[in-house]
């Protein structure tokens, strides 16, 4: 239980953290990344469930900062990037990483990416370790140390 409080705790500071940025969380290069981490972390076990579409489905729907973009527009560039992913998955995931490093120009989006992954991986209550192991991918395509996250 006291790893689901933390998971949850975690998740809860990451999103509290996300809407203190709102308002510099605008950008093109910053939606794109958003769509490529979720589609990384929900594809990080190398298959996708209709959960894991639901969750991020839901995150669009209801997330403050995304509410900046036109819901159609993210659902479309998740899917985008989630077909490279399940097409093949290492060469997709290059591709994805690619599209995450856009947001690397810009310190608080770069955070906000990966704070995104980690609100996504922890969502059903269980961040477990391919989700960690792909976020961590990205804090390195986008200059960031993996433990400044905790992971």
């Amino acid at each position: 239980m006291a790893l689901w409080d933390r998971i949850k705790e975690s998740a809860a500071q990451m999103q509290n953290q996300l809407m203190a940025k709102k308002n510099e969380l605008k950008s093109g290069a910053f939606r794109d990344a958003s769509m490529a981490m979720c589609a990384l972390v929900a594809a990080a076990d190398g298959t996708v469930d209709p959960s894991e579409r639901q969750r991020v489905a839901q995150l669009i729907a209801t997330n403050e900062v995304l509410q900046n973009f036109p819901a159609d527009d993210l659902r479309r560039r998740f899917e985008e990037n989630l077909s490279k992913l399940l097409t093949d998955f290492d060469f997709g995931k290059v591709s994805v990483l690619q599209e995450i490093a856009k947001a690397k120009k810009k310190p608080a989006e770069a955070r906000a990416v990966i704070q995104i992954g980690i609100v996504i991986g922890g969502a059903d209550g269980h961040f477990d370790m391919t989700e960690q192991a792909v976020v961590r991918e990205a804090c390195f395509a986008l200059g960031l140390p993996p433990h400044e996250f905790d992971l």
